[in-house]
């Protein structure tokens, strides 16, 4: 553990306030690792005063930055991607230590913050506007994007890191600045990604301000920044009760919001399927970080023909799920974040079991002296109604719901029937079925994918969902517009004052 945080700059006590330098004097949070329960290092919170001097140095950050021209901010960016890529394994393995996603997920998470960043480069040079033609004679018109200003990102403790640059990638190469709020279950990887970005800005003569860090409890340092009129758009990402609250806050100062909420993922498994195909991706999609995606496959809606093959071949696969420390090679599932998150899991098993759903395997928590101190658990998989309440509910755990049905048009009914609407699949070797499920009378998630799974979005599609998903989009090839202002521009080149729509006012 001491090499994992030597090699990412953590100390024993660490400052978690940073706009061009470091402060905090606030109360001491612990990071607690969900292997064993012990604490990592510790993290001294930023104050409500100190909260405003870290925006106001964004701000002032914000100022110079959008004056830099827009290639030369992705050339920061550019250097950014590589100085991740070179702290891969290092920052890969603090996300493992500190999150409990197993090492080949942690080094996968700090991949996606390397390709947005060489996503982002490339859009500085694409920040394009449009010449409009105008109805009044020797006059132009066009439209141009303009930075924004200082951009809050709100980060969850399961993709501790890869929020943070999906969004501040972007945000830098538009001409904002980002304040950074993480999840206080993950602090360290944020002070270990902040210090990168850093190193970055001040061997580039940038100002580090760009990349402000604010690590304080969420009733204070993270009231204040929903509040706080200097922040245009808030992207946070969290749980269908977190968005509420964002987006009250934040929409009655009429700011912006890139909201990134709960999925309820389902995977529509055809009599049509390949039924090997689709029990690799619903595995990995249950299973994978312990079922805490918000793209993690939530519900099996598979035909009833072929129900029986589907879930003996899946309660097979599951007792090979190797669980255990996600640092050491060969573990498939490590644990849940917290102990809290473990008796959801338990209290949603015992609702299962008391509206009539029936547990086919797993669900336990996981003790001895492989488990001590840790949040290890067994993966569930269950047999429920759709319309129960425990099913419509998103459950951040391992618990895999199945489904039955008749007709593709009842698999669609149920798919949409649920309040989320993030990610969605179907496995069918029939093209028919497939086009129907991509059409508008098919599924209403954000995402909609055919004979793959729900998780493992790419940097190059635009990522986020409907209803209470939230509506946001993180990257994808308009990504940018969200980080900016648009402002239309006329320009009269000709000696006289023609209105719009042919008005004549005076003589």
């Amino acid at each position: 553990m001491q090499d994992i945080l030597r090699n990412n700059g953590i100390e024993a006590v660490n400052p978690g306030g940073f706009s061009g330098e470091w402060i905090a004097s606030g109360d001491k949070l612990d990071s607690v690792s969900p292997i064993d329960g012990k604490t990592i290092a510790s993290v001294t919170q930023i104050t409500t005063d100190e909260y405003d001097r870290i925006t106001a140095r964004a701000q002032e950050a914000f100022l110079n930055w959008q004056n830099v021209p827009a290639p030369a901010r992705g050339e920061t960016v550019r250097r950014l991607g590589n100085a991740l890529r070179e702290q891969k394994e290092n920052l890969g393995a603090l996300v493992t230590l500190e999150m409990g996603k197993i090492r080949a997920e942690g080094e996968g998470e700090v991949q996606e913050m390397v390709d947005i960043c060489d996503f982002a480069v490339g859009l500085s040079r694409q920040l394009y506007g449009l010449t409009i033609q105008s109805e009044r004679p020797d006059h132009r018109m066009m439209e141009q994007w303009q930075p924004l200003g200082v951009v809050g990102v709100i980060s969850a403790f399961n993709f501790p890191v890869a929020v943070w640059a999906w969004n501040s990638a972007l945000a830098a190469v538009c001409g904002d600045a980002v304040l950074w709020k993480p999840s206080s279950q993950t602090p360290l990887t944020a002070i270990a990604c902040t210090k990168i970005a850093e190193r970055v800005c001040r061997e580039t003569g940038v100002d580090p301000a760009i990349f402000s860090l604010t690590i304080g409890r969420g009733s204070t340092v993270g009231e204040k920044l929903l509040h706080d009129k200097r922040i245009p758009l808030v992207s946070a990402t969290g749980s269908c009760r977190m968005g509420y609250r964002v987006g009250e806050v934040v929409g009655k100062r009429l700011g912006r919001t890139i909201l990134e909420l709960g999925g309820n993922n389902a995977i529509i498994v055809s009599s049509e399927a390949d039924i090997g195909m689709a029990l690799r991706a619903i595995l990995f999609g249950a299973v994978g970080t312990a079922g805490q995606r918000c793209t993690s496959t939530r519900r099996i809606i598979v035909h009833e023909s072929v129900r029986d093959d589907l879930v003996g071949r899946l309660l097979a696969a599951y007792e090979q799920v190797a669980i255990g420390n996600p640092l050491e090679s060969g573990t498939l599932m490590g644990p849940l974040i917290n102990t809290d998150a473990v008796d959801t899991m338990m209290a949603a098993i015992e609702s299962i079991k008391a509206t009539g759903g029936e547990i086919l395997c797993g669900g336990e928590k996981l003790s001895g002296d492989r488990y001590r101190g840790g949040c290890y658990v067994t993966p569930c998989i269950a047999s429920a109604r759709n319309d129960s309440q425990i099913v419509q509910d998103e459950t951040f755990a391992p618990i895999l719901y199945i489904i039955p049905y008749k007709t593709l048009d009842e698999a669609v009914e149920l798919h949409n029937g649920v309040p989320q609407g993030l990610s969605s699949a179907i496995f069918t070797k029939n093209v028919l079925e497939a086009e129907r499920f991509l059409s508008p009378r098919g599924s209403d998630c954000g995402i909609a994918n055919v004979n793959i799974g729900t998780s493992g979005a790419e940097i190059g599609g635009a990522f986020g969902g409907e209803k209470e998903t939230g509506g946001g989009r993180e990257s994808g090839s308009d990504s940018w517009k969200a980080y900016m202002r648009r402002q239309t521009n006329t320009i009269n080149w000709s000696t006289e004052l023609p209105l719009a729509q042919g008005i004549k006012f005076g003589d």
